[in-house]
């Protein structure tokens, strides 16, 4: 199996004292040996990330950043300083395993609403609602979400415009593949949210 494989991967050799001390330094904030861990420890864990085949490309990348991120946050509670290799190859597959039940769970909700909306979709594509209603709904349907990352999300997107997915999860600080299912949760919703409004106009028009 992928975390198998994963679990077979090896960070690279540590170079004893120099290893230790270079972690020490980073603890404490020295970005020149935060720099100088990237650097020797991102091919190792970047394997670990690529051993699960369900990941692509851009899962990859979200786990090396946050692998990384979280490692220098904790580095201060890391008592063995000499096994920060294993270490961090350890929190690579935790945040791989993370994701993966993420992506799972994300998808399961998302297929639910897809189902939902997709009855809609024969009908939909035979009204004309004209670009400017369609416009109104988005907007509409974002002013009536809660406070939150997907709020934040869809209103970079729809509203601000010119960003890309990948560029919204840097300002966000997410993976691309968090903000690309959110978008995805949010059409549906405005699919689903329009079906609604149809059969509430026909439903008047009958009375």
């Amino acid at each position: 199996m992928a975390h198998d494989r994963a679990n077979r991967a090896r960070a690279p050799s540590p170079d004893g004292a120099d290893e230790v001390q270079l972690v020490a330094r980073a603890a404490e904030g020295d970005g020149a040996a935060q720099r100088a861990l990237y650097e020797r420890y991102r091919p190792a864990v970047s394997r670990v990330a690529r051993s699960f085949a369900e990941l692509d490309p851009d899962d990859v990348a979200d786990v090396v950043q946050e692998s990384f991120v979280r490692a220098l946050r904790n580095l201060r509670g890391l008592k063995n300083q000499e096994r920060f290799g294993r270490w961090i190859l350890a929190i690579a597959r935790n945040r791989a395993l993370t994701l993966l039940a993420r992506h799972r769970a994300a998808h399961e909700v998302l297929e639910k609403l897809k189902q939902v909306a997709g009855h809609a979709e024969p009908f939909l594509e035979r009204l004309d609602l004209g670009v400017e209603a369609e416009h109104e709904l988005v907007r509409r349907t974002i002013a009536e979400l809660a406070e939150g990352p997907e709020k934040e999300t869809v209103r970079l997107f729809y509203v601000e415009g010119g960003l890309s997915a990948r560029e919204i999860a840097e300002r966000l600080g997410v993976g691309k593949s968090a903000i690309t299912m959110r978008l995805e949760r949010f059409r549906a919703k405005v699919k689903m949210k329009l079906l609604a409004e149809v059969a509430k106009l026909r439903g008047d028009e009958s009375n």
